[in-house]
This record gives C-alpha cells, structure tokens and sequence, in this order.
C-alpha cells in the first residue's frame, strides 16, 4: 500500500515514520500515512512565520479563488471523498455523503465571505473635540493558526479550521486526528493546487504525544481545538496568552412540550441520536418529555429507534455504523451496563458486538449516572418525563455542557423563553440539537467551550480590529 505523504509548506513529503489509518467496521488497513520528522515540523513551523506578512497582503480575490477551487474540486470529486470518511472513521455512507456535502458548503462559504471582508468606516464628531476627524477600520490576522481536529467529522471540521484561515489571509498548520487523517490530507491535495504562496498551509499527520509542542510554539499565536473536555482545557491554560478557540462537546438535550408534533419529535430524536454512532457533540442524549404527552410519545421513539438500520457502513440504506474504535464501544458499553445496574431500564438496544453498539434508549436512569451527566459519544439515549417547561429548562441547565439544545414546540412565546433562559450557545426550535448550519454562529458555554465557529465567526475570531484615523478631512 503506498504511503500517503503530509503537507509541508505547500508540498507533499514523507518522513521517518508511518501511522497505518484501519476501518472500525472490520479493522482491515485503508492506509498508511506518513509522519514528519521534528526537523520537518520546525519547517513548517517556519515557512508559516515567515509568510504571514505575504499572507495577510493576499488580494481578496486571490483568497477567495483559492477556497471557491477547493469547493469545486470536492463537488468534483464527492464519492471518492465520501468513500475515503467512511474508509477513515466508519460512518455510513448516508452520512459521509452529508459531510461532504457540507465541505463543498463551507469552501463556498468561506469564498463569499472573504469578499466581503471590508474594512469600515467611523465618523468621530459625535464628540466635538474629534470634529474633522474620521477612523478607517479593518481587521487583521492575529497570526499563523494551529488548527487541531476531530475524528468525528474529518473532512468538515478540518475544513472549519482552514478555510477561514485563507479567508482572512493568514497561514495555517493543521494538526488532524491520528485516527482519520486522510481526509484532511486529501484537502492539503486540493489547496496545493491554488495559487496560494508556499508556507501557508500545512497538514501535519504528527502523533498527540507531539502536540504540546505545537501548542507552545509562540509563531502559533491561535490555538483552534475541537476535541475532548480535558484535552481541550488542558490547551487553554497551557497557553494563556494565546487565543484559543474550543469546540468540547456536550450531552445535547431535546425537550417534547405537549403542542409538539409527537410522530415528528420521535423521528427526528430518534436518528440524531444515533446519526454518526452518537458520535457527534450534538447528538441527542439527554430527552425530556413532559408528562401529559410522555406515554404516548415513548412508544414513537422506541418504534423509531428500532426501525433504524445499522450494519455495515458500505451498504447505501445503513444509517448507525460503527463507533471509532472497540475501545470507545466498550467504553459506551460499560456506562450503560453502569447505569442499568443502578436501576436503569433498556427499552431498546443494549449490546454491543465489536465497534458496535446498538442504538440504545433508556429509561429510569439515576440523575449521577454517567450517561446522564457525562457525554456518551454513542448511540444512547436517557428519556425521562417532565412536570412542565419549568422542570425542563431546570434539567437542561443541570449540566457541565452547554453546546445546543432543541425545543419541540409551537409556541413563539417558550422559543423566546427558551433563547432567553437556555445556558448554551444555541437553541433549535422544532427540531434536534443536532442541526448546524455552516455558516451560522457555532459553539457553547460552560464546559463546552469558548468562542464560535461558522466561517463569519472564525473569521472574527482569527482577527483583531486595527484603527487608521484621518484628522482634519471635510465630513
């Protein structure tokens, strides 16, 4: 099998090591991968430094032509990419397609937003001592980017982290999962065919135990993560000068008021709880019900839960594959069989063969349970009955995360409420926390993290204001 070499400055190099990528379905080797030496990470490290100042002078057009090329090229090539996640991480086909989908969204995205990345202008004379006077606006780089992705989504999260670096003019290192590192090295293959000078990416396939030093490195001034809690807090107060962006997960919550529409909250509980083996920070774990509606709704969702096709992740109609690795479904495993020994009841799946876990829904589950105050990143669900929205948006909130949370209503008076009282950083209503949009706002509070993804917000938090100010021109 050849070895899929890393991004380098712009070029593709190989190194003194390999790191073998294996499929979680059937463990079987879809790629080798090569790994950079130390010497080859300061070059990098390097050449990013040394072009910022070309970077951050890159005509907009240059910029946006570059991440418009990369959405059509990944538009060009959807199944070979889709087959590649899916070869990666397990997911099913339905949701590498998906993924992909989104990529090629967000490269657009990124394309139109750096048009219009512009500077402003600001009149003074509101105060008369400023009379004459006028301040010119723009927002520049803060300084060469380490972006530092998930396994979860390896295509568009990795796009998350690049594209609104080239938007903004300023270089990126990316730092992919070890686990699934093809698909972000696919897109250093797409950028190296733009115009964009050497040093201004680079995809750098090195091992965590290697990924403090690049957190360190000070020509890396921004720190974008989007990984696990501890991890992630662990990068913030390594580096407390730096500006750091975290992405850390949650336990997503969906509440079922009784306006909701019952067939369409169990449908939709029911996939995204599941969708990507749970393993999404905005699954649905955590389901309140409120009692009025709860009997006739659980038998929906248990119906739906049991509906859903799982199995092998090639065949087109699998909606639940398998999770990462053995290790993460045993660990999935052994959170429920927890609970259940606590006196948790399952009403459907429980079982686990290999990387796999049955879709899983639980009821009676003790408040302290893991699965109920940890995040699972597996295909489980803990329901339980609710006297109100009160209680609701009380046990929403009684939670270390705050990443989304989704409100099955129809009433604009609770969806204000719910925006108001909510401690997260978005509220769905009508539907699942699950639903993201790229180029909306995204991130959370709490223990889910600080700042905000979605290319706009990236692209401001990548950047710093800088103020010309003219004296004495005619207002």
């Amino acid at each position: 099998m050849n070895v899929t070499p890393f991004w380098l400055a712009g070029r593709a190099e190989t190194g003194a090591g390999e790191l073998t990528v294996t499929h979680p379905y059937d463990g079987r080797v879809v790629g080798t991968v090569a790994v950079p030496t130390p010497e080859q990470v300061e070059e990098a490290l390097a050449a990013a430094d040394a072009v910022r100042a070309e970077a951050a002078a890159l005509p907009l057009h240059v910029r946006a032509e570059a991440l418009a090329h990369v959405s059509a090229r990944l538009a060009e090539r959807a199944d070979e990419v889709a087959r590649l996640i899916t070869a990666e991480n397990g997911k099913p086909l339905l949701w590498a397609r998906g993924e992909v989908a989104r990529a090629v969204s967000t490269f657009r995205f990124a394309a139109e937003e750096t048009r219009r990345f512009s500077a402003t202008t600001q009149r003074l004379d509101t105060d008369p001592a400023a009379e004459g006077r006028m301040a010119y606006i723009t927002r520049v780089p803060k300084g060469p980017v380490l972006g530092i992705s998930p396994f979860n989504f390896p295509l568009n999260l990795a796009a998350h982290k690049i594209a609104p670096a080239i938007a903004v003019g300023t270089p990126i290192v990316l730092k992919p999962a070890p686990a699934t590192p093809l698909s972000a090295l696919l897109l250093g293959e797409l950028l190296a065919e733009t115009d964009l000078p050497a040093g201004m990416f680079s995809v750098l396939t090195v091992p965590n135990d290697r990924a403090a030093a690049l957190v360190d490195d000070p020509r890396l001034p921004i720190v974008s993560f989007t990984g696990s809690v501890p991890v992630g807090w662990a990068i913030n107060d390594q580096v407390p000068r730096k500006h750091v962006t975290l992405e850390l997960g949650g336990n997503g919550a969906a509440v079922v008021l009784p306006d909701a529409d019952l067939d369409w909250a169990a449908k939709r509980i029911g996939l995204f709880s599941n969708y990507q083996a749970g393993q999404s920070c905005i699954a649905v774990q955590r389901v309140y019900v409120d009692r009025s509606v709860y009997e006739a709704f659980l038998p929906k969702l248990v119906e739906t839960v049991g509906g859903l096709v799982t199995g092998d992740p090639w065949d087109d109609k699998t909606q639940v594959g398998p999770l990462v690795s053995q290790d993460a479904a045993e660990r999935v495993e052994s959170w429920v069989d927890e609970a259940v020994a606590a006196g948790a009841k399952i009403l459907a799946g429980g079982t686990r063969e290999g990387a796999a876990y049955a879709p899983t829904v639980l009821t009676d589950v003790p408040a302290d349970a893991k699965v109920s105050r940890e995040e699972i990143f597996g295909p489980v669900m803990v329901v339980q009955p609710v006297d109100g929205v009160d209680e609701a948006f009380a046990l929403v909130n009684d939670s270390k995360f705050g990443l989304q949370a989704g409100v099955f209503t129809r009433s604009l008076d609770i969806a204000f409420r719910a925006h108001r009282e909510l401690e997260v950083g978005g509220v769905v209503i009508g539907d699942v926390p699950s639903y993201r949009a790229d180029q909306m706002p995204y991130g959370g509070v709490k223990d889910s993290g600080v700042g905000r993804e979605g290319l706009r917000s990236a692209m401001a938090d990548y950047t710093e204001e800088k103020v010309l100010i003219f004296t004495g021109l005619p207002l």
